[in-house]
């Protein structure tokens, strides 16, 4: 019987650090997906030893982590997230799991999203997702991220978002990156800052959050704004190697 390996293609790319050759052509419906993004070295600010991280595309592999850590840190995530119908547990079950893995590889296969995880010394550590994806006139993308609490204020994110940015100008070839954060959420806020991002607006009661509908900043950036990639201005400055 014919096994499908759904989502599992976390077995693709083990060779080197599994990015993509930099010529690479991009896929004419899902440009930038599957890939990997290339790895980088981070600092520990705790002087614990450097950690490796790259961002690769999500597979089903990724779930008990995914599961622990997220539960794990609900009292962190739930207050920024949308909001949850149900039970945090009941909605980071198995077949919850599953249901977001399918809807994400359908999405992606359709090129409307590019789901990954982050990876730290080869292990899961959190999601970057760049979603409404569109191109064409309006060319542009918004990122989303988490990670977990035990990498926080270690330069994990910052890192992560870079290489986020800088595949979706890159790879998936959009002209424009956008994200949102919560007034309250100012660690986020200083993420997306120190990746160059612009402050653009304030959107009122725009998304359910944790319950409710609360207001974002909304932020941007666009793929000539800067003479050099997110990756390279955050080595310039000696955060990444």
């Amino acid at each position: 019987m014919l096994m499908l390996d759904l989502f599992g293609f976390g077995r693709r790319g083990r060779r080197g650090n599994g990015a993509p050759p930099p010529m690479m052509p991009r896929h004419a419906i899902h440009p930038g997906w599957p890939e990997s993004t290339q790895s980088v070295t981070v600092n520990r600010s705790d002087g614990a030893g450097d950690m490796v991280l790259r961002l690769r595309p999500l597979v089903r592999g990724d779930f008990q982590d995914w599961q622990d850590m997220r539960i794990a840190d609900q009292h962190i995530l739930q207050p920024v997230e949308p909001t949850v119908m149900g039970d945090w547990e009941d909605a980071h079950s198995k077949r919850q799991w599953w249901q977001q893995l399918l809807q994400l590889r359908s999405a992606a296969d359709a090129g409307t999203v590019v789901p990954l995880a982050i990876e730290v010394n080869g292990r899961f550590a959190g999601q970057l997702t760049l979603g409404a994806i569109q191109h064409g006139v309006g060319s542009d993308c918004w990122v989303g991220y988490w990670v977990h609490s035990a990498l926080s204020g270690q330069g994990v994110a910052t890192a992560a978002v870079a290489l986020g940015v800088d595949h979706a100008l890159q790879r998936v070839g959009v002209h424009r990156v956008v994200a949102t954060y919560l007034p309250s959420n100012t660690a986020s806020g200083r993420v997306l800052e120190k990746n160059g991002f612009r402050q653009e607006g304030y959107l009122h009661r725009n998304l359910h959050i944790d319950g409710r509908w609360q207001d974002h900043y909304l932020v941007a950036l666009c793929d000539d704004d800067y003479s050099l990639s997110c990756i390279e201005r955050l080595r310039h400055k000696g955060q990444v190697v």
